[in-house]
């Protein structure tokens, strides 16, 4: 009996705790958002910090976390704003604003980031990294490139280098006669570095199969999606690979992952299309072709070309 008592007793006093909570939490909030929006952010950043993540109502609650965000902004105070910008995100994961000032208070963090690295350790390989990335970004293909063999000779196994460098390669315009071989060997000497890195792989496969090496093209892609199962264009590529060896029964699985991980992709329905058809599961195949021809839609053109695969794959 005592048992049903203190259960009974619990239900009876929890409601009124919480409301005093409540209630206590509302207008802790509602004076810390009062303080923020009247210009009082120093006072105010404590406590919407404090209040953002226990206020039950929601409307006040992102009120007070994007007051937060500002606060914390204008202080500069990087622990808050990435603790309200996690609140906000996490209650409001698809809101327009929330998006908007999460979008601007990362790109502050990240700019105040580079100007301390570049003002406090300018010499160091974090920073030639930072600088041949910028470099790479505006185009200054020679200078990037100057950046990314300045690190490796100072340090030749740093990781990710030679991957930078077979994208500049491969990004350049106008480039050598030879620049996909070159390419090739900057990724496999990254390989030799990071054995893990899914993106080497992936390059490697896209090379191959653009040459039309397809069982390498399938060796890497497959080595790809092992390292990186979420790799949604590596298990395209694989499948793509396949049909065109005419493996459309091996395609299927790949394809159908390439589907399920990015579902607005018309050429990964268009590929599962096609190995569905060729496998002789004709409805299965309608469906694929008609969600290929809605992805393709909502991508702004009547119909998807396949980027890693020919059109009819015999």
């Amino acid at each position: 009996m005592m048992l049903f008592a203190v259960a009974a007793a619990a239900q009876v006093n929890t409601p009124t705790h919480s409301k005093t909570s409540t209630a206590v939490s509302t207008s802790a909030a509602e004076h810390a958002a009062t303080l923020a929006e009247t210009g009082h952010c120093s006072e105010a950043l404590p406590l919407l910090t404090k209040s953002a993540a226990h206020v039950t109502d929601k409307e006040l609650q992102k009120r007070v976390g994007l007051d937060g965000v500002r606060c914390a902004n204008l202080l500069q105070e990087q622990g808050p704003l990435l603790d309200l910008l996690r609140v906000l995100n996490q209650h409001f994961p698809h809101d327009p604003e929330v998006l908007y000032v999460t979008v601007h208070a990362y790109s502050d963090l990240s700019t105040n980031a580079a100007r301390e690295l570049a003002q406090t350790a300018p010499t160091s390989v974090p920073a030639l990294e930072m600088d041949a990335e910028t470099n790479e970004l505006q185009g200054k293909w020679d200078e990037a490139e100057k950046d990314y063999r300045k690190i490796l000779a100072e340090n030749p196994k740093y990781p990710g280098i030679h991957f930078r460098l077979a994208r500049l390669l491969l990004s350049r315009p106008n480039p050598g006669p030879d620049f996909q071989d070159e390419a090739k060997k900057e990724l496999q000497k990254e390989l030799e570095i990071d054995p893990g890195n899914a993106g080497a792989e992936y390059v490697l496969g896209e090379l191959a199969r653009q040459s039309q090496d397809f069982p390498d093209a399938v060796r890497h892609f497959s080595k790809a999606t092992q390292l990186n199962p979420k790799f949604a264009d590596a298990y395209l590529g694989l499948g793509m690979s396949l049909l065109t060896e005419k493996n459309y029964a091996g395609a299927v699985a790949p394809l159908e992952t390439a589907v399920k991980l990015e579902p607005r992709n018309p050429a990964a329905h268009y590929g599962l299309a096609t190995a569905y058809s060729r496998t002789g599961r004709k409805e299965d195949a309608q469906r694929e072709f008609a969600l290929q021809q809605q992805a393709a839609e909502r991508m702004g053109g009547p119909n998807a070309q396949n980027p890693q695969g020919p059109q009819n794959p015999q």
